[in-house]
């Protein structure tokens, strides 16, 4: 769970940028995209290895 502290003179819109950022960072926003259509298992496999390979070739 991601949590936001409020820092010394900052503002709410400040903490919502820290915020977005910190989500981006965690991937979390990707991860909801991914999650909000129903994606086949063989696509789903076929994703992965194209990301092995991808990492495999560096």
């Amino acid at each position: 769970m991601l949590k936001v502290k409020a820092r010394a003179g900052e503002s709410v819109q400040q903490m919502i940028r820290r915020f977005k950022k910190l989500c981006e960072k965690e991937g979390l926003i990707r991860d909801m995209k991914r999650n909000s259509y129903y994606e086949k298992p063989s696509e789903k496999n076929r994703r992965r290895m194209r990301k092995a390979q991808r990492m495999n070739s560096f």
